[in-house]
């Protein structure tokens, strides 16, 4: 080796350079430091960029021992050079670099060393280099040896200084390789990303959340940690962005991480799904109606939510809770709008905050994933936003009214009642709705009368679809029947109800479930106190309306002659019972038949028919109210019922009851003069007409049953 060969260095420096003890290599440097600082006074621009490009070789060497001479000597050629370094910043930089990636955990930590002693001199100089640098260090804060991660370490602290009082660093550059970064797996390189972050977002001449969405899946996916210390850091990191986006939302792409936070929010890790769900309820707030596009997303996350019960949830329950709240708020009557479109005219054109409306087909196929979910509190929500949706734009919701009407109607065998109840109540606002009238004349008003939920189509349509089920479900009428109608008579008109169902029954031919569902209305009819007002009316028959009722119901309710009779004792009609039972004597007396008589005598003495038990005491004037009961008394066998209804006629005073008895002395008829109008003759041979035709239906099923045991045999 001679001097000519390394020059400017002697061949005794490069010896010392490349010795494998770190004192000669010590000296070397120092001696280098000297020779440069002399070639910097005489100005050899020439003799400091050949010694450099020596150095260079040395650092890229096979020998460990050269690479770290090199390193070294790249350090003393910094510190010689002083601020001038800065000319030869990548001559210095790019083969310490190179050597991070070092197989020789010795030669990353003489790297480390030398950067530091680099960037030391050189400070924001190394800056356009800084994506290299961060790369590397990135790599060795996860390093297994102990040294090199204490060096790495040091040469962090020391850019996060310069980074931090520099004024042109390149965020927008750096932003590609930190998202490409955040996305590592090993804890140490995580917190160095995270502490990376923390420190950009402390700089003022930096806008870190302009850039936010690209690193925002990253932070999510680091708060899922392991570790409590990343975790924790993670945590106080994100929320000191969302209180920047507090402070300054204007300058936020809310829309841009809205996607991002509906996934995180999916997230079976606690902190991470109530994080995300804090921050949408936060985006909501600050940005309004700009978050309506991302309803239909946000909805599929925080519905099922809903039914966290256990204590370790209970945060996450709370945060799905408020912002399930924030999202239905939103919704307003202005979706329900015609969306404007971009020809019109600038000065007609709607405001932009009101251009962003609801997408409804979405949200709806959202809420119709959600009612098939396992969970009751995520099916209940469902139907609550249905609810909203019919109410606040009934227009564009009816637009999409077969895409979920049928499965409203399948939620009614809902296994429980809340949901069922809250799917009865949308239902209801389906019929009763005016948007759902179509066009129309003169259906304005939510007033709902009988009227006029005939006109609307969905209610005709609910009203077969519940005799559809009744009839494929049989214990959904015996469980959930009564509960059903009740229900719809709170939200809609009772009289409707009655008087389609009735109609839609007249026209059924399964004879026997007409019969099982006349009686099933019958006793809805007479015991619930929803249907108190119908009562009243039918009671009275006092209008034209009540009277065009009763002569509907009472052809239906020919599919089961007790409870026909029953009605007529309900709307005060004695004649007619009393003509009715003088029937049931050619009537086949089946057990079933005399179990709906033993119901009756049970309902007579229920509250509901307190006024037929006084009129017993004015038996002169209701002789077929008498006579009809005693016929009661007659068919039924010595039982319980017997003997209720017994000591009940007991108690008429013998007086009146001779003189109801004796019907030659005065002939009685009915003094209301609408019901003088009823055609009794016809409802009575539309009964017989009825009951023949339930003769002729058991005696075909007896055939059926015979010739299908032939068939067996």
């Amino acid at each position: 080796m001679t001097d000519k060969e390394h020059a400017p260095l002697t061949a005794s420096c490069v010896r010392a350079l490349v010795d494998k003890l770190y004192e000669k290599r010590k000296s070397a440097a120092l001696e280098i430091e000297r020779v440069v600082k002399e070639l910097s006074t005489a100005n050899q621009l020439e003799q400091i960029k050949k010694l450099l490009k020596v150095l260079e070789d040395f650092a890229t060497s096979q020998n460990p021992n050269t690479r770290k001479g090199g390193l070294i000597g790249l350090a003393a050629v910094a510190i010689g050079l002083g601020k001038d370094s800065c000319n030869y910043i990548t001559n210095l930089v790019r083969p310490v670099v190179l050597c991070f990636h070092d197989g020789d955990s010795r030669v990353q930590y003489y790297a480390c060393e030398a950067l530091y002693n680099i960037v030391k001199v050189a400070r924001g100089a190394v800056l356009p280099h800084f994506n290299e640098i961060f790369d590397g260090l990135s790599k060795l804060t996860a390093h297994p040896d102990q040294n090199v991660k204490n060096g790495a370490e040091l040469l962090d602290r020391l850019i996060k200084d310069i980074v931090t009082e520099s004024s042109s660093f390149d965020l927008v550059a750096f932003i590609p390789l930190l998202r490409e970064r955040i996305y590592t797996r090993n804890t140490f390189a995580r917190q160095f990303v995270v502490s990376w972050i923390e420190v950009l977002d402390a700089v003022p001449d930096i806008n870190m959340l302009a850039l936010l969405p690209e690193i925002l899946d990253g932070l999510f996916q680091i708060l899922g940690d392991n570790s409590h210390e990343i975790r924790k850091m993670c945590q106080g990191v994100l929320a000191e962005f969302l209180e920047g986006i507090r402070r300054c939302k204007n300058g936020v792409n809310f829309t841009g991480m809205a996607n991002i936070l509906i996934v995180h929010s999916q997230n079976s890790d606690d902190l991470i799904q109530f994080t995300a769900l804090t921050w949408l309820r936060e985006f909501i707030a600050l940005s309004g109606r700009a978050m309506l596009p991302h309803v239909a997303g946000i909805l599929s996350a925080v519905l099922p939510c809903l039914s966290y019960s256990d204590d370790t949830r209970k945060k996450v329950r709370e945060a799905a809770e408020n912002l399930n709240q924030a999202l239905r708020k939103l919704v307003e009557a202005q979706d329900d709008q015609p969306t404007p479109t971009i020809d019109q005219p600038e000065d007609k054109q709607m405001p932009s905050s009101t251009t962003v409306q609801l997408e409804i087909l979405s949200v709806i196929k959202v809420l119709q994933r959600l009612l098939g979910h396992e969970t009751i509190q995520a099916r209940v929500a469902a139907l609550k936003w249905f609810h909203l949706l019919l109410v606040k734009t009934p227009n564009k919701t009816f637009r999409y009214i077969e895409e979920f009407f049928s499965l409203l109607m399948t939620t009614l065998a809902d296994p429980s009642d809340d949901v069922v109840l809250l799917d009865l109540e949308v239902l209801s606002e389906i019929s009763s709705n005016p948007s759902g009238f179509g066009d129309l004349p003169n259906v304005t008003c939510l007033s709902r009368p009988a009227n006029d939920l005939k006109l609307n189509p969905y209610f005709t349509k609910l009203m077969n679809g519940l005799i559809d089920w009744f009839k494929k479900d049989k214990q959904l009428l015996e469980d959930r029947g009564a509960f059903i109608i009740r229900q719809l008579s709170v939200y809609l008109s009772a009289e409707a109800i009655f008087r389609s169902l009735a109609q839609v029954l007249l026209l059924e031919e399964d004879l026997s479930f007409a019969c099982a569902m006349v009686q099933s209305l019958n006793s809805i009819l007479l015991t619930s106190t929803e249907i108190y007002d119908l009562r009243t009316q039918l009671k009275e028959l006092n209008t034209e309306e009540s009277c065009s009722l009763f002569c509907c119901l009472y052809k239906c309710w020919s599919h089961s002659p007790v409870s026909l009779m029953s009605l007529c004792y309900l709307t005060q009609n004695y004649t007619q019972a009393y003509k009715l039972m003088q029937i049931f004597g050619d009537l086949e007396v089946t057990v079933d038949f005399l179990k709906e008589i033993d119901k009756l005598v049970q309902l007579i003495e229920s509250p509901i028919f307190a006024y037929l038990r006084l009129q017993l005491l004015e038996a002169d004037s209701n002789p077929e109210l008498i006579k009809s009961l005693y016929g009661l008394l007659m068919i039924l066998p010595q039982s319980e019922a017997f003997k209720l209804l017994r000591y009940r006629l007991e108690c008429i005073p013998q007086i009146n009851l001779t003189l109801a008895l004796d019907t030659h002395k005065k002939k009685h008829g009915d003094e209301r003069h609408l019901v003088k109008q009823i055609n009794f003759d016809e409802l009575l041979h539309h009964f017989l007409l009825v009951q023949t035709k339930h003769r002729e239906y058991k005696r075909s099923q007896v055939v059926y049953k015979i010739s299908n045991v032939k068939n067996l045999r």
